[in-house]
């Protein structure tokens, strides 16, 4: 790659059109608060949280200084076999926060660590019970779990696997819950669908449960285009895991952290995993950090299943970070003092009629709404799926806007911090480009 833009060309970014970018970059050089600043001296109005991941708003200046205080004083310690003080008061206060018995803390770098993490824990698990037959792992159509082979194995975006091969074997898929006949216009949880958490007993039933380790579903489908489980969906999920053995995991990489009106979607919508999956929003994004909260009953079958040393043989470098630490302890006592959680809660209401103003739009075949977070499903242009949620992509960005293009889908998760006035900025530039694109 040559010409105008060589030094651009060393980066080869993620997820990215990496030709067509390089050819025209947009780039983001400075954020605070709900904005960011484009390198053309531009204001960017934030409408993901950068990617769902920066909830407390950017620069938060408490973050920045926790993050420059643990630099100074302790740049990195190692875990392994070892430790330092900032892990274990972060597990602590992030384990309050958990449902009741989700104790037992894991720390990871990213959401795909997590996942992958999570999977293992879950394997593990069920041979520390004497279950070693179970090692099969189900994910469910249109999951996103991140990109390691792990939770492309689980993960049921297509693309995302395609060039990889098979992935692990065994792994199994539940169906998708979209259901735009259905559905369509829903306001919060989708009214139609519970019955399609039985096809996890159709998978039981073609299997056998003594083949099953665990199941991972995200409770919100954030990446493939905010599907929303359907009321009494999540609760099934639960009572058929309970009565096959089988550990149920929630990755919860974007709804954690007050996205939908809670700590957590599991407590947010009344269902308590086996384990969860985070990271996003639990260091504001300020530092690379994930995590993975373990029902406590797991954790001590894998740690009392071994007489002695290292009972789990798994963990990275980089778990429990200094900076890191600090930075989610820092994030932890923003979230409390500015109360949110509540606040992301109380202003869902106003969020809802703000993004169903543009029912009736042209392009719109549906909205999601449930938190902070809301999908507009566009209907494809022929011949070209995909073509008209990315010109509106890039055409929000050049009128002041950041919003996320999945497929035909434009989504949206501003920080929690986002004032009523900001949210009719978003969707009334949505609603004057929807107008102008063909």
């Amino acid at each position: 790659m040559h010409g105008d833009n060589d030094q651009l060309a060393s980066f080869w970014m993620p997820f990215t059109a990496n030709r067509a970018y390089k050819a025209h970059p947009r780039q983001l050089v400075s954020a605070s608060g709900v904005y960011y600043q484009s390198a053309d001296g531009r204001q960017i109005l934030d409408g993901t949280s950068g990617l769902w991941c920066s909830n407390a708003g950017h620069c938060r200046p408490e973050i920045a200084e926790a993050i420059a205080k643990a630099a100074a004083t302790l740049d990195f310690a190692p875990t392994f076999q070892l430790g330092h003080p900032l892990p274990f008061e972060l597990a602590h206060r992030l384990a309050a926060l958990m449902p009741a018995g989700l104790d037992r803390i894991f720390f990871t770098n990213s959401g795909s660590e997590s996942v992958d993490t999570a999977l293992k824990i879950a394997i593990a698990a069920q041979r520390a019970k004497g279950q070693g037959t179970r090692t099969r792992l189900i994910g469910r159509e249109r999951g996103y779990h991140g990109t390691g082979f792990g939770g492309i194995s689980v993960g049921g975006i297509v693309t995302n696997r395609r060039t990889f091969g098979g992935g692990l074997p065994g792994a199994d898929h539940l169906r998708h819950t979209h259901d735009l006949a259905r559905n369509a216009f829903s306001r919060g949880l989708p009214a139609h669908g519970a019955e399609l958490a039985d096809d996890l007993q159709r998978l039981v039933d073609l299997h056998g449960a003594d083949t099953i380790a665990a199941v991972i579903v995200e409770p919100l489908a954030g990446s493939t285009g905010v599907l929303l489980p359907p009321q009494g969906y999540l609760a099934r999920l639960r009572e058929i895991c309970d009565r096959h053995g089988i550990i149920l995991i929630f990755d919860e990489v974007i709804t954690a952290f007050g996205r939908v009106g809670g700590a957590t979607a599991a407590q947010a919508w009344g269902v308590t995993p086996d384990i969860i999956t985070m990271a996003k929003g639990l260091t504001n994004a300020a530092v690379p950090m994930g995590a993975v909260a373990v029902r406590r009953e797991l954790h001590d079958a894998v740690i009392e299943s071994v007489p002695g040393g290292i009972e789990l043989f798994h963990g990275y470098t980089y778990s429990g970070h200094p900076l890191a630490s600090a930075a989610g302890l820092a994030t932890l006592d923003l979230y409390a003092r500015d109360g949110l959680f509540a606040r992301a809660r109380d202003l869902g209401g106003y969020w809802e009629d703000a993004a169903h103003s543009l029912k009736g739009r042209r392009h719109v075949i549906d909205i999601r709404t449930t938190g902070l977070v809301a999908g507009i499903e566009l209907e494809p242009r022929p011949g070209a799926p995909t073509a008209r949620a990315m010109e509106l992509f890039h055409g929000a960005f050049d009128n002041g806007l950041l919003v996320r293009a999945t497929g035909d889908i434009i989504a949206l998760s501003p920080p929690l911090i986002v004032e009523p006035g900001q949210i009719d900025e978003m969707f009334g530039k949505i609603g004057d480009l929807l107008d102008r694109i063909d």
